[in-house]
């Protein structure tokens, strides 16, 4: 079977960026939830997947912040207009049977990876549907990363990474992606990499090195050599990094027979509500056959 993993608030912020100002005639906005049933939509046609499930953050990162208290502080809080429409995308994606997983104190990243490699171990095929890089990790002959258009260029489309594909956007296989993150931080998670290690250092070293933990064993070979005392000092910080952006797939997963209910007249009503009179109209047809 192939089977669609959605990082749901990676597409529900594209969604809400990508459709802005649109409203229902009471004021409540709808952007978002017009891109977000457009994004579905298009997953259902073209992505050959036999079943969608969608994954969203409850909040609490307890592993990561176990790890490091700071973690994601400098965030800036989601949209009002966003937070008031993902109550509606939930239940509208429940509705459509696409799942819509989410645990307290549980990454919605961790669930992904969980559900991925585990389905894969299953025998599924695996597609993960997001832009956000450290889900490259994950990529192996049963799992790829289905990455949407790009914001700055939508014209590239939607763009399908395999083993082959992670190699030559990083430069590096994906079991070296969470070293790497490790190395040159994440701004967006608030994870410090390396003071003036970027990107073409970071794959010079894991070429060579294998992993964080050879590189810190050989500090003092390390060139450039002003970073030589560097990763001396800053070895923990950079184990610690390793341990944000390495992904957990040992979470336990439910049956996909437990993941498929689904109430379609639901998910029409909802959008009528929205009054999204053309979606509606098309999803009813679809789905129920008038």
């Amino acid at each position: 079977m192939k089977i669609a993993l959605v990082d749901g608030f990676n597409l529900a912020f594209r969604s809400f960026y990508g459709m802005p100002g649109l409203t229902r005639k009471d004021g409540f906005p709808t952007g978002a939830i017009h891109g977000w049933v457009k994004t579905m939509g298009w997953l259902d046609s073209n992505s050959g997947a036999d079943r969608i499930l969608v994954f969203f953050d409850l909040g609490g990162a307890q592993r990561q912040l176990a790890i490091r208290e700071d973690y994601k502080a400098n965030r800036s809080d989601t949209p009002v207009e966003l937070d008031q429409q993902i109550p509606v995308i939930k239940t509208w994606t429940k509705a459509m049977g696409y799942g819509a997983i989410e645990k307290d104190g549980v990454e919605a990243d961790d669930l992904i990876a969980s559900y991925a490699c585990q389905l894969a171990a299953q025998g599924h095929d695996i597609s993960v549907v997001s832009a956000d890089k450290d889900l490259c990790q994950l990529v192996t002959e049963k799992i790829h990363v289905l990455a949407p258009p790009p914001t700055a260029n939508p014209r590239l489309g939607w763009r399908s990474l395999d083993l082959a594909g992670v190699e030559e956007k990083f430069g590096l296989p994906p079991s070296m992606i969470a070293d790497y993150l490790a190395l040159i931080g994440d701004s967006v998670d608030n994870i410090p990499g390396l003071k003036g290690v970027g990107p073409k250092t970071a794959v010079k070293w894991l070429r060579q090195y294998s992993d964080v933990e050879n590189i810190i064993a050989h500090c003092g070979e390390l060139q450039p050599k002003r970073f030589q005392a560097l990763v001396h000092a800053e070895q923990e910080n950079l184990r610690q990094n390793q341990q944000m952006t390495r992904l957990d797939c040992t979470l336990p997963i439910r049956e996909l027979d437990e993941l498929a209910e689904s109430e379609h007249e639901q998910a029409v009503v909802l959008l009528e509500q929205m009054e999204m009179a053309h979606s509606a109209k098309a999803l009813r047809a679809k789905l129920l056959g008038g």
